[in-house]
């Protein structure tokens, strides 16, 4: 698919504590999308999935295609722990889907679907290990509170640290107020990702992949709610 399993969408934390008050809360968020070069539709949202779990989603699309992402999730001593995800892309008539599980009590992850025999896992866990979509979470609580922003991602098939990068504060407008926003990157070969993160506000408020230099996807916040 074109859009990673973010931060986009999509790194999994390396031993990161997050601050026992930051809890979860159910939100839906509305951005304007560029998609495969076109204009697009994206929603992202948190709601309780029970017993003290919670399913992040994320879907943009456009008469091209669509990316759909979602992952279950609980939180244990303050870290974001990744559960199961499905992740789906469609490209005019072509498909693919794969899903993905979490097993914390057998320190295992592994993949199933649309994946090469050799990224179906299983795949050591660590504490604090984290999935892509997860990431986004996880970035928007550590910059405020100053966190170093070094994570290690558990997704398809592999494990990789992924390394954060500040390159300071510029104006962004959500829903025709301005805030100020941290502008992080991450680089991992030919691809790179772009947050921009505003305190208070629990997801990036725009996400941009690139690959070679060229954009692939951008997100722009327009709502919160």
């Amino acid at each position: 698919m074109i859009l990673r399993r973010l931060t986009f969408t999509t790194a999994l934390l390396a031993g990161m504590a997050l601050a026992p008050a930051a809890a979860v809360e159910p939100f839906n968020a509305d951005y304007s999308a560029t998609y495969m070069g076109m204009s697009a539709n994206a929603q992202m949202s948190i709601a309780a999935a029970g017993n003290n779990r919670w399913t992040y989603s994320m879907r943009v699309n456009n008469r091209m295609g669509s990316v759909s992402q979602s992952t279950t999730f609980d939180v244990v001593d303050g870290k974001l722990r990744p559960l199961s995800g499905t992740d789906t892309s469609q490209v005019l008539i072509r498909r693919r889907s794969t899903n993905s599980t979490y097993d914390w009590n057998a320190g295992q992850a592994r993949w199933s679907g649309d994946v090469k025999a050799n990224r179906s896992g299983p795949i050591a866990l660590r504490s604090g290990d984290l999935d892509a979509l997860l990431m986004n979470l996880a970035i928007a609580r550590d910059v405020p509170a100053g966190r170093n922003l070094s994570y290690r991602m558990v997704e398809n098939g592999r494990a990789r640290q992924m390394n954060w990068q500040s390159h300071g504060r510029e104006a962004v407008t959500v829903g025709g107020k301005s805030h100020q926003a941290t502008r992080v990157s991450q680089t991992d070969g030919d691809k790179q990702m772009v947050l921009w993160v505003v305190e208070g506000i629990p997801v990036p408020v725009r996400i941009l992949q690139k690959r070679d230099g060229k954009d692939e996807i951008d997100l722009r916040m327009t709502a919160l709610r």
